[in-house]
């Protein structure tokens, strides 16, 4: 069985550590100047881990269809974990969430991706990026940035330099959903590893993590779509 992955070296890097991304790819992290034997190493003694990840049926779904090219009256989009109806209004400027529905400007309807995207990063920014910070004080731990990404492989990740990236897919997703990704990154700032005290760490501040991670198994296609 031969596995095949990527190397990524960083300076300030002090442990190494191997991922399964989203696609599926195996990436592994090391400081600079690790002996390529060792990484070899390493990965010979996880082989039948990361081959178990890398056949995950989470790692992923078949693509859902795509979507129409316009909005439409009625149509119901996914927010914070429900979906909600969509109205096309003739007097509203920009995108508002009222009463349970969302009210869009007729002039806009032709524009759906761009439109409701700008408007989920934003509603991401205002949603998450003070969330990130409440249980970093509640865990004792300090990052550098804090930021809304458009990434196609992570939720949520945290590099060398403690910097933290949340995907804005995710405010389509549950609040418990969001405080796990949350909790997840900021956990890593403590033990870099999927050990057992990296997740007694999250078990702490979100007991309900394995239903998380089931949601995102689950439902995560759903997120990826974009409308």
């Amino acid at each position: 069985m031969k596995l095949d992955y990527e190397i990524v070296y960083s300076p300030k890097r002090k442990k190494l550590t191997i991922t399964v991304e989203r696609d599926r790819s195996i990436v592994v992290k090391a400081p600079t100047g690790t002996d390529l034997e060792k990484i070899q190493k390493v990965v010979e003694s996880r082989k039948l881990w990361l081959y178990e990840k890398t056949h995950h049926e989470q790692k992923y779904h078949p693509p859902l269809p795509p979507p129409g090219k316009e909005l439409v009256n009625g149509e119901s989009l996914p927010y914070l974990g429900r979906n909600y109806q969509l109205e096309l209004s003739d007097s509203n400027e920009e995108i508002q969430f009222v009463s349970n529905r969302f009210l869009v400007p007729k002039a806009q309807a032709k524009q759906r991706g761009e439109v409701f995207k700008n408007w989920y990063i934003q509603k991401a920014k205002e949603q998450i990026l003070p969330r990130v910070q409440i249980y970093a004080v509640r865990m004792g731990v300090e990052f550098n940035l804090a930021k809304i990404t458009d990434s196609k492989y992570h939720w949520g990740s945290c590099t060398s330099k403690n910097n933290l990236n949340f995907n804005w897919r995710l405010i389509k997703a549950p609040m418990f959903v969001i405080n796990y990704v949350i909790v997840h990154e900021l956990a890593h700032l403590l033990e870099s590893n999927h050990t057992s005290i990296f997740w007694n760490i999250v078990a702490v501040q979100v007991p309900n993590y394995q239903l998380a991670k089931n949601w995102l198994r689950d439902n995560g296609n759903t997120l990826e779509q974009d409308f």
